[in-house]
């Protein structure tokens, strides 16, 4: 591996190649700012575009854009409340509360130092840990699938707030919005009502646009503040670097990196659910957890470092076994093939120069993201909250809508968005949480397809889906995570009864 690495390094640090890594991470910071966009969305459209370059070259690219995104989507998220993806959103909860307390720089600094740090521990393990973490991601099937969800699922016990029969309500909604579309299982469409748009399902990508950036929009235009934010309180200049207060984040940033390297190995598991595992946690260990979503740097620390730690680690099993760890890794798995690079131990050993370039350029880009993406890139969108809400609010919505539109070109995603989105506005307004519609909507299919599996293959066997070492263990977590807050309250509230 040594050998493979030294051969590498001259390729991947080639100028060439480091220009083809610093304009993907560019361009994937612009994309995953503007809302209603994806990194897959981003990808989608540069993998035609690197056709007949330098396999490299077009990776480096790729390693930028992926890494880039991930981050971007977090600028609009804290700045306006617009969560360019689904893992941004558990960063929205306590970054957004920071800007409105004037802290925006300040968690702009904490989100980007804990993406990079979260993608150069990503980026380490892809490079030194690739062959025998692939072993362990052999070991997980259907039933460990189906409770890797369930796990994810029980996270949502640390965004229900303080009404937790609202936050079951709302989980229970994401379930129900998961549902819509055909069964994988049995082919049937459920909920389509006769729409031929409805039979792939809601595009997660409408309904989190619609959830998250409607109801403040609509707020702002019912205020009509004629006053944008002031300029002390939007406060974009650098603030204490959370570099200086590495005590109080190091186990922050390692517990993350640990989660999001983990869910990333693990074929189909990756995406949105390191992110929210890795919230869940930081709150769980934290001593003031009723702080998290009102403005907890530590929230946010979390969050990004998880998100930012499954982009490579995602991409072990999708080099190693042709499986990705999540859809932007399937997007770059089609990039691969297309430059005549087949996944599999073969791609070790006939390409080692190229795929250890990758991972090198994954590092790379990891660190460029904190050079590019800091406060010099964020003053640009920043600015934007400058605006009065009445100009502020029509201009996201225009994006928004752009952004959505763009995303199948079809008016019905236009026709879903201002639905959902109204609904979301009654919803806020009477008092149930936006996350676990989303967490529900995103790993209830997943965890439907993986028990419809399970027990087809034991034949209806119900025990079978308890009956691996790992099922235990996720079973185990599973009910810590849920158990943990009722204990913690249950503690509270015992010293105001005596």
């Amino acid at each position: 591996m040594i050998d493979s690495i030294l051969l590498a390094l001259p390729a991947a640090f080639a100028p060439a190649n480091l220009f083809a890594v610093a304009l993907g991470t560019m361009a994937g910071l612009i994309v995953g700012a503007l809302p209603g966009l994806t990194v897959m969305t981003g990808m989608a459209v540069l993998i035609p575009l690197t056709f007949g370059m330098d396999p490299l070259f077009a990776l480096g690219m790729m390693a930028g854009m992926y890494n880039g995104g991930s981050y971007g989507a977090a600028i609009p998220a804290i700045l306006m409340r617009v969560p360019g993806t689904a893992a941004s959103v558990a960063t929205l909860m306590d970054g957004h509360a920071m800007t409105r307390q004037g802290k925006a720089g300040y968690a702009l600094q904490v989100a980007v130092v804990s993406a990079v740090i979260g993608s150069i521990f990503s980026a380490l393990s892809l490079i030194t840990l690739a062959p025998s973490l692939v072993k362990i991601s052999l070991m997980f099937g259907p039933a460990e699938f189906f409770w890797l969800a369930i796990l994810g699922l029980a996270t949502v016990a640390s965004l229900l707030g303080n009404d937790l029969l609202k936050g079951l309500i709302a989980s229970c909604l994401g379930l129900l919005l998961g549902t819509v579309g055909m069964d994988m299982a049995t082919g049937a469409e459920r909920y389509t009502f006769g729409r031929l748009e409805l039979v792939d399902g809601l595009d997660l990508v409408v309904v989190l646009t619609a959830l998250f950036a409607l109801p403040p929009v609509i707020q702002m235009i019912e205020n009509a503040i004629p006053n944008g934010m002031p300029a002390e309180l939007l406060n974009l200049r650098r603030q204490k670097s959370p570099l200086r207060e590495w005590k109080r984040f190091l186990p922050i940033w390692l517990r993350s990196s640990v989660i999001g390297i983990i869910v990333g190995i693990l074929p189909g598991a990756g995406g949105s659910m390191s992110s929210y595992l890795a919230y869940n946690d930081a709150k769980q260990q934290s001593k003031d957890p009723d702080s998290y979503g009102k403005g907890n740097p530590e929230g946010v620390a979390a969050s990004e470092c998880g998100n930012g730690a499954d982009n490579a680690a995602s991409l072990i099993p999708a080099l190693a076994l042709g499986i990705p760890g999540s859809g932007v890794a399937a997007v770059i798995l089609g990039g691969l093939l297309v430059h005549g690079l087949r996944p599999g131990p073969q791609l070790f050993d006939e390409h080692a120069d190229i795929v250890y370039g990758f991972m090198l350029q994954m590092l790379l880009s990891g660190i460029l993201v904190g050079l590019l993406g800091g406060l010099t890139a964020t003053k640009i969108f920043g600015q934007a909250l400058r605006l009065p809400e009445v100009v502020l609010g029509p201009v996201i919505l225009l994006f928004v809508t752009i952004g959505v539109y763009s995303v199948n070109n079809a008016i019905f995603d236009l026709q879903t968005m201002v639905v959902v989105g109204l609904i979301a506005c009654v919803i806020e307004r009477l008092g149930y949480p936006s996350p676990p519609i989303i967490l529900g909507m995103i790993l209830g299919p997943i965890a439907e397809v993986q028990l419809s599996l399970a027990l087809t293959i034991s034949g209806g066997e119900r025990l079978a889906l308890a009956s691996s070492p790992i099922s235990f263990v996720l079973i185990g977590l599973t009910l810590l995570i849920l158990c943990v807050p009722l204990w913690k309250r249950r503690k509270r509230q015992t010293p105001a009864l005596t």
